[in-house]
């Protein structure tokens, strides 16, 4: 029996990239799948390629409704929610704080923050009775920028180390019937854009970091797609494999943190 049969997985941003791939991954295990995603293009292409097997929602994760109506559209359809991954995320292109316009960067804090953190928080809200009732599962999409400096510049960095915590509070205030955990990918070839306010909309990740200098300071020296990291996710969401674990971050980052502290040259010598 494959491990997620018969169960039901909403995914934010399930239109392209890491997404997508959970989208594939989640129905080979099995289970039936929504996806709440913005682009209107994006769902009518799910629609087409799964032949009506994935329900599509088109709406915006910083909208509590928006989220709200996902869920009931999901429950309606498939009869209950059993996972609600928040995965919709913008990146900042690693601008720093230096780099940024004094005129565009409370908007542009405001922009990231609202999707990367307020959107997984509003679905997190939305999902939470489906998920008690079904004793089901949330994970949320983090990255290695969620442990490490240097994935991003500070908006992006900061929103990561943010939904270290929302997992934290929420495994704490939704145990013992929820079970909220994270994956947090390295570097991968999606479609992840930037915000608006910096003029990144059209940006994807691959558009400034090339597949060769993301191998590089990897040590396992691979350049992953998404869909390698979608067993993570079904681990973490099946019930028969994952009885134990909340409150947990797996860090899915191929082998950064075995690197150890780098020496700066012209640093300090402690």
């Amino acid at each position: 029996m494959s491990w997620l049969q018969g169960q039901t997985a909403l995914i934010t941003g399930g239109g392209s990239g890491l997404g997508r791939a959970l989208v594939e991954r989640f129905l080979t295990e099995g289970a039936r799948v929504a996806v709440l995603e913005k682009s209107a293009e994006k769902v009518a292409q799910l629609a087409t390629d799964f032949a009506g097997e994935v329900l599509g929602v088109v709406g915006d994760v910083r909208s509590l409704a928006d989220n709200q109506r996902a869920v009931v559209a999901t429950v309606e359809r498939f009869g209950a929610l059993d996972c609600f991954i928040g995965n919709a995320a913008v990146w900042d292109h690693g601008a720093s704080l230096l780099s940024i316009p004094d005129s565009r960067i409370e908007a542009a804090f405001d922009e990231l923050f609202a999707i990367n953190v307020r959107g997984y928080l509003l679905g997190a809200k939305a999902a939470a009775a489906a998920l008690l009732a079904s004793q089901g599962s949330i994970i949320f999409t983090l990255s290695n920028s969620a442990f490490y400096s240097g994935g991003g510049g500070p908006l992006y960095t900061a929103s990561k180390h943010a939904g270290v915590g929302l997992v934290r509070q929420l495994a704490y205030e939704l145990a013992p019937k929820v079970r909220v955990n994270a994956v947090a990918p390295s570097g991968m070839a999606s479609d992840l854009r930037g915000p608006g306010a910096l003029g990144q909309q059209d940006m994807a990740i691959m558009d400034s970091r090339s597949p060769e200098a993301i191998r590089a300071i990897l040590p396992l020296q691979d350049f992953p797609s998404p869909a390698d990291f979608t067993g993570s996710y079904v681990l973490l969401a099946s019930r028969q494999n994952n009885r134990t674990l909340t409150g947990v971050m797996i860090n899915a980052d191929c082998g950064l943190g075995i690197r150890g502290i780098r020496h700066v040259a012209g640093g300090l010598d402690l």
